[in-house]
């Protein structure tokens, strides 16, 4: 609720991609251009895939006086990932307030992710968003964090499936060694805004 802009959304740039291609804007293939930096994007059907900035500052094992791992990596924005047993008994509020707010990442903050290793090897991932300051049901740049780390640590390999709390699945891969994450979008709405002399 802060509005805020942040250098990148990961789920925003696949709907500005689908919308973009949808109005005729751009072709299938296009670049957006991110605070994060150039961002590659390509529609192939009702999935769209991204190509994220290269993931920065990853730490394994934070030395945080919790008794979990927490991890932490920058996908085009900061994200702590906290592993837990079972992403719906965190009471994400909480929590999640905590490692955003946590002086291991001041002054800015992070999001705050919770997640799970499946027995099958897709993850399992909630987010507490930075700026939003509450739990957004799927995230982009989180669950590439997720499955970077996941990664890193040995527990998965990519591709990855990664569940959002919403329903809805993001697929992280790496393309030529830079990680691309891939979803359906779809155009729920049309309207319009009058910014008046704002613009």
């Amino acid at each position: 609720p802060d509005g805020g802009e942040q250098a990148m959304c990961g789920n925003g740039a696949r709907c500005v991609a689908r919308m973009a291609f949808e109005i005729g804007y751009a072709p299938a293939v296009m670049m957006i251009e991110t605070g994060a930096g150039l961002v590659h994007a390509e529609v192939l059907g009702e999935q769209v895939r991204v190509t994220l900035t290269t993931p920065t500052d990853l730490k394994l094992d934070l030395a945080m006086g919790l008794d979990r791992t927490v991890d932490s990596v920058d996908t085009g924005v900061p994200h702590a990932v906290v592993w837990v047993d079972d992403v719906s008994g965190v009471d994400l509020m909480r929590c999640g307030r905590a490692i955003r707010q946590h002086k291991q990442f001041a002054p800015a903050g992070t999001n705050a992710n919770f997640a799970i290793v499946e027995p099958d090897g897709s993850l399992t991932m909630r987010t507490y968003e930075r700026g939003v300051e509450a739990e957004t049901l799927a995230c982009g740049t989180g669950a590439a964090a997720v499955a970077v780390l996941a990664a890193e640590h040995g527990w998965i390999k990519l591709p990855v499936t990664v569940h959002c709390a919403g329903g809805h699945d993001l697929v992280i891969d790496t393309d030529q060694g830079e990680i691309t994450l891939m979803g359906d979008a779809e155009t729920v709405f049309d309207g319009e805004v009058d910014y008046g002399d704002r613009v």
